[in-house]
């Protein structure tokens, strides 16, 4: 499962990284996590995203209610575009690797 929540600075990054490497170690924290990322973006570097990868959308749920998760990552993340974050893996292939295609949970 990935969760990819964007966010658009004003202008300025102050105090924006320290909080998104602190949410993201209350994530790490969390059982079912994989991995994360803080990217910016190239072309406009008032673009940032955090990237997150779960064991499955139940972990990421869970997590959400970490007392740590709470404290240091809600209120960043409540600073993110309003627009959905949440995505099951439906397709993946490794570098020279063949496709694996994967049927959605959705009903």
């Amino acid at each position: 499962m990935l969760v990819v929540t964007r966010f658009v600075l004003d202008g300025t990054d102050e105090g924006f990284v320290e909080r998104a490497h602190t949410a993201l170690g209350a994530l790490a924290a969390c059982p079912g996590y994989l991995r994360g990322r803080l990217a910016r973006a190239f072309d406009d570097p008032t673009h940032w995203s955090i990237v997150t990868e779960w064991q499955s959308v139940g972990a990421y749920r869970r997590a959400l209610s970490a007392f740590d998760v709470k404290m240091y990552a809600t209120p960043l993340l409540a600073q993110s575009l309003d627009e959905p974050s949440a995505f099951e893996e439906l397709a993946e292939v490794a570098p020279g690797g063949a496709l694996t295609v994967t049927a959605s949970d959705r009903a």
